[in-house]
């Protein structure tokens, strides 16, 4: 009697050591998945170069290309509803020149899904901000910021079709 209860008693602590194991496998499987998951995410799906194209200013009256030059992302007015000068900028030398064709997005690096480390320049008060984007859907979200982005401004430009 005491033989059989033996090895029952083994039989079930293997049993258990059995399951045990495919539970480790399974959430060793489960684990990957989330992770490998939310790395996707975390792109949301868009490579790099999904940013580069033509977006309207959330006015309308402007068209601004966005490229790649030296690693880097940029955008420019391409277009004006009303061709001006940027009369605003804090350097008096530069009042004079168009904003047509003015650089306003500089410097932004690729990371994690978003665009960071980059200015945007704004003619309508003649100021720079540090600036962060990223992509949703059709729009490219656009914030800019004095010291830390909590304290700014979001602005959304639609990309033209």
């Amino acid at each position: 009697m005491a033989e059989s209860l033996k090895t029952l008693l083994k039989y079930h602590w293997i049993t258990i050591k059995i399951k045990e194991m495919k539970n480790i496998k399974l959430l060793i499987v489960a684990s990957l998945l989330i992770f490998f998951s939310q790395s996707f995410a975390a792109t949301n799906g868009h490579s790099p170069n999904d940013i580069l194209g033509y977006y309207w200013s959330p006015e309308k009256d402007a068209k601004i290309q966005i490229y790649l030059k030296s690693q880097e992302y940029f955008g420019k007015f391409v277009w004006l509803a009303k061709p001006r000068k940027d009369i605003k900028n804090s350097d008096k030398a530069l009042r004079n020149r168009d904003v047509l064709g003015l650089e306003l997005l500089s410097g932004f690096s690729y990371d994690d899904g978003s665009y960071s480390g980059g200015n945007i320049y704004d003619p309508e008060s003649g100021k720079t901000y540090s600036c962060k984007m990223s992509l949703d859907g059709t729009k490219l979200k656009v914030r800019g910021y004095i010291g830390f982005s909590l304290f700014g401004r979001t602005e959304y430009f639609e990309r033209i079709k």
